[in-house]
């Protein structure tokens, strides 16, 4: 189950490299509107955590193996295909809005449709869900419990409120 484990990291990380290309043309394509960057000083520290989430989850199992726990690592798989599932919903649903930075195009109403219908920031739900459930698919809980925690200071003190910010200076009523 190891090597299962490793290849839904490394695919992960394959998909987070997707991102990258999708979320920078979607930055040239909002810069050429005259979008507007905010919350710049968090990025480093949100990049790192997810690039620290991924090199954790093979840490974590190689330097302290438990075993796999078949009825957690299937639901948590289930949860990370999910996830993944939910962040390109939300993707597809901005277009070229979507980005990894908080980038606003002044003007713009705010997207009133698809996740975005029941929830304001339905990607980082993904965000969540994702950072527990990776982990927790070979038992890696220690990393599950760090990310959650740090993405939760970095999501609720810093990237939402900035994000937010953002949104109420540019945008103008649906």
């Amino acid at each position: 189950m190891l090597t299962l484990f490793v290849v839904v990291v490394v695919l992960t990380g394959v998909e987070r490299l997707v991102e990258l290309v999708v979320s920078s043309r979607n930055a040239r394509w909002s810069f050429a509107r005259g979008g507007v960057e905010s919350g710049r000083g968090h990025f480093p520290p949100m990049v790192l955590l997810h690039t620290g989430l991924l090199v954790a989850c093979v840490v974590e199992v190689l330097v302290a193996p438990r075993a796999f726990v078949a009825w957690l690592g299937w639901t948590a798989l289930v949860l990370v295909v999910a996830s993944q599932a939910l962040r390109w919903w939300c993707i597809a649903t901005l277009g070229p809005r979507w980005n990894t930075r908080v980038i606003v195009v002044p003007g713009l109403p705010l997207v009133d449709r698809g996740p975005y219908r029941w929830i304001p920031h339905p990607n980082y739900v993904a965000v969540v869900v994702e950072g527990v459930a990776l982990p927790l698919v070979h038992n890696a809980w220690v990393t599950a419990l760090a990310f959650t925690v740090l993405n939760a200071v970095l999501l609720l003190r810093y990237r939402i409120p900035a994000e937010e910010r953002a949104l109420r200076a540019a945008t103008v009523p649906a």
